[in-house]
């Protein structure tokens, strides 16, 4: 698919899902939005709703959002800064209470955000909550992604420990340099498998890895 958006029109793969995206919101907006007898201009480039498809709002409020926008532009085609500002209001003001805490064990869904592309599945553990986003660390790098684009994995606090235990150990063989491509199977592997346990084969291994490059790890309680 890349490629085919590459060479047929010069787009990225982002750029592609982003224009994708934006054709929905625009479908959307002619469907719902109410004339009142008045012409209301319609979007002319991705750019100017790029914040709505990311909001993810139901169809009937990205009409309600587009028609507020024009009315601020002065009855003219807004900018994706003025789109940006009422979507802001409309959250603020159906403001839902982030659902994570602080240690939660997480798993990453992508959807439209292209900086997790391959990173379904993908577990992790919730370091900062923001009114509408959380910060997650996983094996191999730290994510900041709004609370749409993470699933609860509901463990309890132990199994949560336990999780939090494993991430840092699989971050240390991580950060390992010139460590070998196996290595990096197995940190894969772990870190899809969101389960709070190891199988007593998957022990072995990864205490013979840290065992190879000198880590030692020592379980908190």
């Amino acid at each position: 698919f890349e490629e085919y958006c590459r060479d047929r029109f010069g787009y990225s793969r982002d750029a592609a899902y982003l224009k994708i995206s934006a054709t929905t919101v625009y479908e959307n907006i002619q469907k719902y939005l109410p004339t009142n007898g008045r012409q209301i201009p319609l979007p002319t480039s991705e750019r100017q709703v790029r914040s709505l498809a990311k909001a993810e709002l139901e169809p009937p409020q990205q009409a309600h959002v587009w028609e507020q926008a024009v009315e601020e532009a002065g009855n003219k085609i807004p900018s994706g800064r003025i789109v940006q500002s009422v979507v802001d209001r409309i959250r603020e003001g159906t403001k839902v209470p982030n659902p994570y805490r602080d240690g939660e064990i997480c798993v990453l869904l992508p959807k439209d955000n292209p900086e997790l592309r391959g990173k379904g599945g993908c577990w992790g553990v919730v370091t900062y909550v923001g009114d509408y986003s959380c910060t997650i660390q996983t094996w191999d790098s730290e994510y900041t992604v709004k609370i749409e684009h993470l699933r609860s994995l509901e463990l309890l606090d132990d199994d949560c420990l336990f999780m939090q235990q494993l991430c840092l150990r699989l971050r240390q063989l991580h950060t390992v340099a010139d460590h070998d491509v196996s290595v990096d199977w197995l940190l894969q592997g772990l870190g899809k498998q969101a389960k709070p346990y190891l199988s007593a084969l998957q022990a072995k291994l990864l205490a013979a890895v840290e065992k190879e490059y000198k880590i030692e790890w020592k379980q908190n309680k």
